[in-house]
């Protein structure tokens, strides 16, 4: 849980996510039964004056569980967003170029109503909403996909959007902690790709 998510909460309208914004409102209308979870972009973040976004897979229990103030944001205080915070304070990227955003912006449940990961179908149906963001990401420099969802969804907006935004990637594992196998491997490669990215803003 943020700090103060009402103080976020209070602009998400304002520069530089008011426009981002606007999106998340749309996305979140646009869904089968027009209501669908979406998170708010972070006011504190880049915004669309972001240079390195960080592409997660969707948004986590903890972040839906908060609803109306819940934010896909480098400050909430979950496990999977901690290990990208742990692999920031080494690396020279300064939190205030990124974007913390997911590959599908909506929440996915499976029939236990239980989260669940992204599958083909989801990746195709929010492929529409990766290319309005990128649309208003003008300084974009890099993109680091974290896990192999959201790796899956951005090559396929490279590869099937008509007119991609085409950017330098660095993927690395996806950060959560219960992906033990070659944890300490997962954070020396993401420490490196932040630092790979900051080289790249330059």
């Amino acid at each position: 849980m943020l700090a103060d998510p009402a103080s976020k909460r209070a602009r998400v309208h304002d520069d530089p996510v008011g426009r981002l914004n606007e999106l998340a409102e749309r996305w979140r209308l646009a869904g089968p039964s027009s209501s669908r979870f979406v998170p708010w972009f972070d006011p504190d973040g880049a915004g669309t004056r972001a240079q390195v976004l960080l592409l997660m897979e969707a948004p986590g229990p903890r972040t839906v569980a908060a609803g109306d103030l819940g934010f896909s944001s480098l400050d909430n205080d979950d496990p999977t967003t901690r290990q990208v915070r742990r692999a920031l304070t080494p690396s020279r990227l300064d939190p205030a170029q990124c974007l913390r955003w997911n590959v599908v912006p909506w929440a996915l449940t499976g029939p236990d109503g239980r989260r669940r990961s992204p599958r083909v179908d989801d990746l195709e149906d929010a492929r529409p909403a990766l290319s309005a963001l990128l649309a208003e990401l003008v300084d974009l420099r890099v993109v680091v996909p974290l896990g192999s969802a959201a790796l899956e969804g951005w090559m396929r907006y490279l590869t099937l959007a008509e007119h991609p935004v085409v950017v330098p990637t660095l993927a690395v594992p996806h950060p959560s902690p219960v992906n033990g196998h070659r944890r300490q491997e997962a954070l020396q490669r993401t420490t490196a790709a932040l630092e790979r990215a900051a080289d790249l803003c330059r």
